[in-house]
């Protein structure tokens, strides 16, 4: 499965040409990576920093525009099924209960995230430092997109929405864009290295 521009993802350069059932292997072993994402969690407000974006990011990515965004459809189905996969579950609701509130439009914007991540890495987007940050600021930009527009349309846009569903998050993001935008090219050297 080699992209239309010949560059492989990571995972066709660490595994080569896969099955349909590794595929599914690959992709249910993403799902469970987004749900343990999403339970690491570091204090802040209003919402708890996860791990989430960044795995999100870091599978489509990895894995190319197509098991990227098939994972990110798993998990969310996971997550509609009324497993507890996403932060804050069960204390704060499951199911599509959960995914109606205010993180419902981050979690919709998952699926564009990873999906653009995966097309710009089988272009070559995540061999260099430049290159990887501007894939992974484009898959932040298409996770706020549809995160801000529900969290506007839920609250009501005379609520101060950009100081609760954006700025409290830019200096997190801004350090898991750095350190996927470094990670990802060193393993291509590495990569690169021993083959």
């Amino acid at each position: 499965m080699a992209s239309q521009a010949g560059i492989s993802t990571l995972l066709q350069r660490f595994v080569g040409e896969t099955s349909l059932l590794q595929k599914a292997a690959v992709v249910f072993a993403g799902s469970l990576l987004l749900w343990a994402s999403a339970k690491v969690q570091l204090p802040f407000y209003p919402v708890p920093l996860t791990m989430q974006t960044f795995a999100v990011l870091a599978i489509g990515t990895a894995l190319g525009w197509r098991l990227g965004l098939a994972t990110v459809l798993l998990y969310l189905a996971e997550g509609a099924a009324g497993l507890p996969v996403f932060a804050g579950t069960p204390e704060k609701g499951i199911g599509l209960a959960y995914m109606m509130g205010p993180t419902g439009g981050y979690l919709l914007g998952y699926l564009p995230a990873a999906a653009i991540c995966g097309w710009l890495a089988e272009r070559g987007w995540d061999r260099s430092v430049a290159l990887t940050a501007l894939a992974m600021l484009a898959g932040t930009v298409a996770i706020y997109l549809p995160g801000l527009l529900w969290l506007g349309a839920l609250v009501g846009w005379d609520k101060p929405v950009l100081a609760w569903g954006l700025t409290p998050f830019l200096l997190g993001d801004l350090l898991k864009l750095s350190l996927a935008s470094a990670a990802l090219p060193l393993v291509w050297r590495h990569v690169g290295k021993n083959s």
